[in-house]
């Protein structure tokens, strides 16, 4: 069985992005498929790992009659096991994946006799991180069958199931640490805007409800995750978390650009480019989150999911872009105006202290999008927790960044004229009145 270089990239980033999801109990359709490897789920084990597997309503699309069903079943091999296998595959050592004495074969068709359906328990003693894949190595053969699959560890003396893989088991308790993170933040900065009352404008409470989604969004993901942790199901958890998340992301991006702009303190309008640039992120926004919906209910298994999976980082990336367009035309417009009109130019000043903001802003979405990325690919998966928590405070450090340059203040250099500036702007006027009478 040869396989092209392209189909082994392929299934190699399969194995690498399978690692984003959380495993937890999944029921899987598949009908009248005939590849020759379905990625179904990546779960770091300890000593006392478990896999269920539950198959049922299993058929063929074409006769068998010649066919050795032994080619034909589940198995579980690591990372870097599966890498030599592919080897071994194209170097034609062997000609089935089940073939590798480098796997562990979980359960073959050929001890279905004339079954349709089998359950299966498989005890996991070597603490690694495994993949579980189906192999069909028999060529035209479309396979159909629901699958139910269960990976879990077995915790302490009790024996209590644990649902989350070994490197993520502790992400309830992260996630519920960062909201109250967060509500405090909120409540300080509503004690902030009680105080600078005088001073507050609008953007100030649009900075409010960016924090409390925040926290909210993190305590849904916390509850969510704790429910998967005992259960192995979110059972409607993550469909609060979704909400939230959707909303969060708006409001962030919305955030960044109405900041961005000076929109509330330096001018209270938006220019046409600017309303364009917030009607494409709001939808983009709503993409991205039907692609992390699609990716994070359904898993590897699907057939489009890698597509999906493209769309999702498509979108991020088009949004983090988008936000940037719209300091850079400000910055430039009235740079151009500063030349001829005296009170552009004390805009201007204003405004390029937005410089500093913008490269956080650039410096926020690259650590978050890349380092936080290449530090879940590098980490052991026994750690991979700490990829979250770098994400978390990369995000809490942006936001009480922002909060602290953009805070209601009544000599914050951001959107206050001072004295000198006041009497600039007030000759430049004189002027202007000069001119027109």
């Amino acid at each position: 069985m040869a396989l092209s270089p392209r189909f082994s990239f392929l299934l190699i980033y399969l194995s690498v992005a399978a690692s984003l999801c959380f495993a937890e109990v999944r029921l899987t359709e598949i009908r009248d498929d005939d590849r020759a490897i379905i990625p179904f789920d990546e779960f770091g084990f300890t000593h006392k790992g478990r896999l269920e597997l539950n198959v049922s309503r299993i058929s063929y699309s074409n006769p068998l009659s010649n066919s050795d069903l032994s080619k034909v079943g589940f198995l579980l091999c690591t990372r870097e096991t599966w890498l030599h296998v592919f080897q071994q595959l194209e170097d034609g050592e062997i000609q089935c994946a089940l073939d590798s004495d480098m796997v562990k074969p979980v359960y073959t068709f050929s001890a279905l006799k004339d079954g349709k359906s089998f359950d299966t328990l498989f005890s996991e003693t070597d603490a690694d991180q495994f993949i579980l894949l189906f192999a069909n190595c028999i060529p035209k053969l479309k396979v159909s069958m629901d699958v139910r699959s269960a990976m879990y560890n077995l915790d302490g003396k009790s024996n209590r199931r644990d649902y989350l893989s070994i490197g993520k088991t502790v992400l309830p308790r992260v996630y519920f640490l960062f909201s109250l993170v967060y509500f405090a933040l909120a409540g300080l900065w509503i004690h902030v805007l009680y105080k600078k009352r005088l001073t507050v404008f609008g953007i100030h409470f649009f900075m409010l409800a960016v924090v409390i989604l925040k926290a909210l969004n993190l305590l849904c993901e916390a509850e969510d995750k704790s429910y998967i942790k005992r259960t192995g199901t979110a059972h409607g958890w993550d469909v609060l978390f979704y909400i939230f998340n959707f909303l969060k992301g708006i409001t962030l991006f919305t955030l960044i650009v109405l900041i961005g702009t000076g929109w509330s303190f330096l001018k209270p309008y938006l220019q046409d480019k600017e309303k364009k640039v917030l009607m494409i992120v709001i939808p983009l926004q709503v993409v991205a989150n039907i692609a992390q919906v699609v990716i994070d209910e359904t898993g590897p298994f699907g057939q489009d999911w890698v597509t999906w999976k493209q769309v999702f980082l498509l979108v991020d990336v088009v949004c983090c872009c988008a936000v940037l367009f719209p300091i850079v035309w400000s910055i430039k417009n009235l740079r151009e105006a500063a030349r001829t009109d005296g009170k552009a130019a004390v805009n201007l000043m204003k405004l390029t202290l937005f410089r500093q903001y913008y490269i956080v802003v650039i410096c926020y979405i690259y650590f978050t999008r890349v380092v936080v990325y290449a530090l879940e690919t590098i980490t052991s998966y026994r750690y991979l927790w700490t990829s979250v928590v770098a994400s978390e405070l990369a995000t809490l450090v942006f936001y009480v960044f922002t909060a602290y340059k953009f805070k209601p203040e009544a000599h914050n250099p951001y959107f206050v004229i001072d004295d000198e500036e006041e009497e600039a702007a007030a000759e430049a006027l004189k002027l202007e009145d000069e001119f027109e009478l």
